[in-house]
């Protein structure tokens, strides 16, 4: 049997696998993508309806890597954030409250170079540029529609197998294929975490007044309300309901869903109409025990799979991506073998901290957040407005969420690998 051979092998072609394959072969690695799906499925309008909040840090990435005349155009810049806890949208549609919580991006903008504190990107507009710029690269060989089937660790490299009767033999595996991830599965990685007992019900809508780049979201007992800006007058919903209640949104005609999106979306931006499908998506938490197994790197949803309620779970995929390829490239230059036990350990140090605290961090706001107890009602309430008041610590979470506190890789930083 002829056996190819590559640097790293990428399981799964997500926006997370796709970024690391990119960042590889941006460092001169040789790469080969395998992904069960052909690409065009995914740049489908109905394959993934979401969108996605992307941090300044990790949007760096990408434009290193030469998206971003494909991305731009499609970006909506988040200058302002606005949270806020009740009912009604609250402060979001005028009310006098003193609790709510609101970022502006002119406060960082010292430490962010003037850039946003975030941009909104369609999933399916993030995925075309990230399949053009794959295959425009000629360090990146696609396997797809294939599976992985095997990988067994060796000495000098891992071999792996594919459904299409290949085999490839890598010196490093990096499982980019998800909260079920097999290849994590088969190298006996655990994972710790619990289902919320809550669905994300996503939608895209047309607005009558401009959003004027305001994210909003407004926590209510059945969970939090997101609604997250897009270019021309549209906005990418985010609405957490219990699983009960979302599978009665999934099959609702238009008018009772319509009905039931005014009731929390408020008149403050004049009518909402509903454009495009609705999507409906289980939410759970999933941290996987550790992040390395011989010769396996784990990578995203894999690694990490949490609440959208921060909008962080896509910037950590990313965030490893970017710390895997510059570690994989420094040692490629020393010479070292990148798929060591001493190599994926400098990896699992970088990133295990951070994916952990943010998780962690994550689920405690879904726990404090989804709930109509009046006491902690009364406390978050007013920790919203402390927060609001304080400005170096309104300054930290800004930071905090554009993905710019701690050692950053230099993709995030905007330098080349």
């Amino acid at each position: 049997m002829k056996i190819s051979r590559t640097d790293v092998l990428i399981a799964g072609a997500g926006m997370a696998g796709a970024t690391a394959a990119l960042a590889c072969a941006h460092a001169g690695l040789r790469v080969a993508l395998v992904d069960p799906l052909p690409f065009e499925t995914q740049l489908e309008p109905t394959f993934d309806g979401r969108a996605s909040a992307i941090a300044w840090s990790t949007f760096r990435q990408w434009k290193v890597l030469g998206m971003a005349e494909m991305l731009e155009p499609h970006a909506c810049r988040i200058d302002h954030i606005l949270v806020t806890d009740g009912r009604t949208p609250g402060a979001a549609s005028g009310t006098a409250s003193p609790f709510f919580l609101r970022f502006d991006a002119d406060e960082i903008a010292d430490r962010s170079d003037g850039e946003p504190m975030g941009w909104m990107m369609e999933n399916r507009y993030t995925r075309m540029a990230l399949s053009q710029a794959v295959e425009a690269e000629p360090l990146i060989a696609v396997h797809a529609p294939v599976k992985v089937l095997s990988a067994e660790a060796g000495p000098g490299a891992s071999q792996v197998a594919l459904s299409d009767g290949q085999t490839i033999e890598a010196a490093v595996v990096i499982a980019a294929d998800g909260k079920f991830s097999a290849l994590r599965q088969a190298a006996g990685i655990g994972v710790s975490g619990w289902d919320y007992g809550q669905c994300g019900v996503v939608a895209t809508v047309r607005m009558a007044q401009d959003h004027g780049n305001v994210a909003h979201e407004y926590f209510l007992p059945g969970g939090p309300f997101a609604i997250l800006p897009l270019n021309g007058a549209r906005a990418s919903l985010v609405w957490t309901e219990p699983k009960d209640r979302a599978a009665a949104l999934r099959t609702a005609s238009d008018e009772a869903f319509a009905a039931h999106l005014m009731r929390r979306f408020g008149d403050f931006l004049g009518r909402v109409e509903v454009t495009g499908p609705r999507f409906v998506y289980p939410l759970s938490l999933s941290l996987a025990d550790r992040m390395t197994a011989p010769r396996l790197a784990l990578l995203g949803d894999a690694a990490h799979a949490i609440h959208p309620i921060a909008g962080q779970g896509l910037n950590l995929g990313l965030k490893d991506a970017a710390a895997l390829a510059e570690v994989l490239a420094d040692a490629s230059r020393l010479g070292e073998d990148i798929g060591s036990e001493a190599v994926l350990e400098r990896y699992a140090a970088w990133r295990r901290f951070d994916n952990t605290t943010v998780a962690l961090a994550t689920d405690a706001f879904v726990h404090l957040f989804s709930n109509d107890n009046p006491l902690l009602r009364a406390a978050r309430g007013v920790g919203l407005g402390v927060v609001n008041r304080i400005a170096p610590a309104r300054r930290f979470f800004m930071t905090e969420a554009g993905g710019a506190v701690g050692d950053l890789p230099k993709l995030l930083r905007g330098e080349a690998l």
